[in-house]
């Protein structure tokens, strides 16, 4: 796990011991970035060209440093300016001290428009530091009161090891029971006491103070209303994207020495997910179109004055007043190349030939279907030579909850729990295949597709004509599955009747009434058909899938904060927008915990669809391009037609696929015995968050042969799993592992029951 630390404003007490003074505590095997009374640290494999430092003095140009700085001999003053990119960013040098310089003027949003996925810092004098979150949520920031002042991390748990925190169970309740509520979940954490900054703000430090504000606001007015300019606009960022991952280096940025790739160096250095859908196939495509960069040239990575001073003496090889080339790098070289056709003559070096391009490494699990199926991956990606397609099969090892029950301590911890904890080693044997820069497709459904709340957007926006297209989809396929009369008549009655209301209702009543149903234990089953599923999330706050298992405590507790949420103002977003964007940062922290459980030593995994650039602008997209049936599929042919790929078939990805849920459901039949073992004294119940007797009858009954789970309930039951495992791992570790300097204080990782 790779992580950002920091703190600013803080003084020890008096009479304080020594353990309690700033600078007595460090991280542990931490890089230095920057020292100071508000010093900040980088720990983790932080690859070289993943840590950018721009620095600005007063009378002095922008110097930017790429990789671990080496310390600065001169001191800070107040008028000194610091700004740290860590992550992958596809910023060059003089973009950096742009907007250093945009930013020190206090346009801190000009820090986020980069390509790539990525945390900015930026300190201004000795006393106020600022830290960007991304849009998506992919990358959080969190804080926490510390001495005086605020300590503050790009994750949760290093700081509740630092305060002692415990585990927050009203959080975990509010997890299960509303995972896309902010009303019920706030800005807390599984940790007591750590705040977390939401997506699309700043948090500004001043003082030892944090503050927090938005410095990209989504409601800021209508998108445009042409289909044309949202997908150019779309496919640019897309390509920016994904061609910054591919390419080695930012241009105009030294090239700086990648990591080792792990234990498998042979691993190659470019990989993609290939998993069936039209969202990995795009990513795949566009990387393997993209040319290779150019030859890394021989400078290093030392400090980078911006603007660059002109070429001077003294560098090897560069003439100087017009004589004879300075000894240098390619001087012996060029001695042994000698013709001597002419006496003092040099030969030309030989013209090296185009760079082969890289082999793209695409990885796919192999389902009932095969990859050949219409429909499958094979059909997806046509005629692409460059692409090394692996297809790994399916074991007992790799389904979904395998290893759960039997082992509970056995896999990493995680940050905060999340579904992708049971699916870990499905997901480690699928990057182990891939390259060390792997790239996938996750988060394009949230981007692109069209919330089903967006329906009551069109009817408060008065284009009500705008829902016939969707409507009548939902019918088609509620027709083919529950009859004529569910198609033609209670399917449009229903969704319509759901969307007008959601357009009406007044945001306190919503979530009330959101509060009654969760209390009543209503709205949390599965729906019959698509259109029962559409028109159940046509609200403000809809239960997750874990709430039907929680304990009447639990959800009074839930229904507590949706109450007093409901005395606060109301957003000025509409519901369906609000919607889509809660969903895309639930999906985003999804992602970043199976990042942390699955990603492999010195790989990275990409998402280029979770970028600020192409969130951005996928907000450009009008509601009734979103609401089509069948509308990603129909953006992402756009994407690829608009970055020349042609050739491409009119229904590319609307072919059938393989079921999703069908090895959740072989795994969980398997892992039986595993699931009863690890719900015998669970420690969920031990809290007093789950209705004990109703997991263990729900366990069985979906590890049945003879069952068929639906989708929500194996949705719900991976959310208890994970949750369950990452307490278990959360109580064994010990305290202080992350820090040098604390004291060895037992801490209980548990504490009671705590419904605030």
């Amino acid at each position: 796990m790779r992580w950002l630390t920091g703190w600013s404003g803080t003084v020890p007490r008096a009479g304080a011991p020594a353990h309690e003074t700033p600078g007595a505590v460090r991280p542990i095997a931490a890089r230095t970035l920057w020292v100071g009374a508000n010093p900040l640290w980088a720990v983790g494999d932080w690859r070289p060209e993943e840590i950018r430092l721009v620095t600005l003095r007063p009378g002095a140009p922008a110097v930017v440093t790429t990789g671990a700085p080496l310390p600065d001999p001169v001191e800070d003053t107040p008028a000194t300016t610091r700004l740290a990119v860590l992550g992958h960013c596809g910023a060059s040098d003089a973009e950096l001290a742009a907007g250093l310089a945009a930013a020190r003027g206090g346009a801190v949003r000009h820090l986020s428009t980069w390509p790539g996925s990525y945390t900015a810092v930026l300190r201004t004098g000795t006393r106020s530091t600022l830290l960007l979150t991304d849009l998506s949520g992919a990358l959080p920031v969190f804080h926490t009161p510390w001495c005086g002042g605020t300590a503050y991390a790009t994750a949760a748990l290093p700081l509740a090891d630092l305060v002692g925190a415990p585990i927050d169970a009203g959080h975990l309740a509010a997890r299960l029971a509303c995972p896309e509520s902010p009303e019920a979940l706030g800005t807390g954490t599984p940790y007591l006491g750590v705040q977390r900054v939401p997506p699309g703000h700043v948090l500004a430090v001043r003082g030892g103070r944090p503050y927090t504000a938005s410095y990209d606001e989504p409601a800021g007015g209508p998108p445009p209303r042409g289909e044309a300019p949202a997908v150019r606009e779309l496919t640019r960022a897309l390509l920016e994207a994904v061609r910054s991952r591919v390419r080695p280096s930012a241009p105009g940025s030294p090239p700086a020495p990648r990591a080792a790739a792990g234990p498998t160096p042979e691993r190659p250095r470019l990989g993609a997910d290939l998993s069936y859908g039209t969202a990995s196939a795009t990513v795949a495509l566009l990387a393997a179109a993209v040319p290779p960069g150019p030859a890394p040239s021989a400078a290093g990575a030392g400090p980078q004055a911006v603007p660059s001073a002109p070429s001077g003496a003294g560098a090897a090889g560069v003439s100087r007043g017009g004589g004879r080339p300075l000894p240098g790098p390619r001087s012996e070289a060029a001695e042994r190349a000698r013709s001597g056709a002419t006496k003092g003559s040099w030969a030309r070096p030989p013209m090296e030939s185009p760079a082969e391009p890289e082999p793209l490494a695409a990885v796919t699990f192999g389902e009932p279907d095969g990859p050949a199926a219409p429909g499958g991956s094979a059909v997806l990606l046509p005629g692409t030579p460059r692409l090394r397609h692996t297809v790994l099969a399916v074991t007992p090892r790799t389904l979904p909850f395998a290893g759960a029950g039997a082992d509970p301590l056995a896999g990493r911890l995680t940050d905060e729990p999340g579904p992708g904890l049971v699916s870990a080693a499905r997901a480690e044997a699928r990057f182990a295949a891939g390259g060390t820069d792997h790239l996938t497709g996750y988060g394009a459904r949230q981007v692109l597709d069209g919330h089903p709340a967006r329906l009551a957007d069109l009817i408060r926006a008065g284009r009500p004509r705008e829902l016939l297209p969707p409507v009548a989809a939902l019918a088609g396929a509620d027709r083919a599955v529950a009859g004529v009369l569910a198609g033609a008549v209670r399917t449009p009655v229903t969704v319509l009747r759901a969307a007008h209301r959601l357009s009406r209702i007044r945001y306190a009543d919503a979530l009330d009434d959101a509060a009654v149903r969760l209390t009543a234990r209503r709205g949390a089953g599965a729906a019959a058909t698509a259109g029962a599923g559409t028109a159940g999330g046509l609200s403000w706050c809809v239960p997750g899938p874990a709430a039907r298992w929680l304990s009447d405590e639990a959800l009074s507790a839930v229904a507590l904060r949706l109450r007093l949420a409901a005395r606060g103002p109301a957003p000025a977003e509409h519901p369906g927008a609000r919607r889509a964007r809660q969903a895309l940062h639930r999906h985003a922290a999804a992602y970043r915990t199976l990042l942390q459980a699955a990603e492999q030593p010195g790989q990275r995994l990409h998402a280029p669809f979770l970028d600020n650039q192409v969130v951005r602008a996928a907000r450009l997209l009008p509601d009734q391009v979103r609401l089509q049936p069948g509308a990603r599929h129909t953006l992402l042919h756009a994407v690829l037609a608009g970055a020349g790929r042609t050739d491409l078939p009119a229904d590319w990805g609307r072919g059938g696929r393989p079921d999703a849920d069908g090895p959740a459901r072989t795994g969980l039949r398997l892992a039986a015995d595993g699931m009863a073992e690890l719900f015998d004294r669970p420690l969920l119940a031990e809290a007093g968050l789950i209705d004990l007797a109703a997991v263990r009858r729900s366990l069985r009954l979906a590890a049945d042969p003879g069952a068929a789970p639906t989708p929500e309930t194996l949705a719900g039951i991976a959310e208890l799993v994970s949750t369950e495992l990452w307490l278990r791992r959360v109580r064994a570790r010990r305290h202080g592992s992350c820090w040098t300097g604390l004291p060895l204080a037992e801490r209980v990782a548990l504490a009671a029951a705590r419904f605030a």
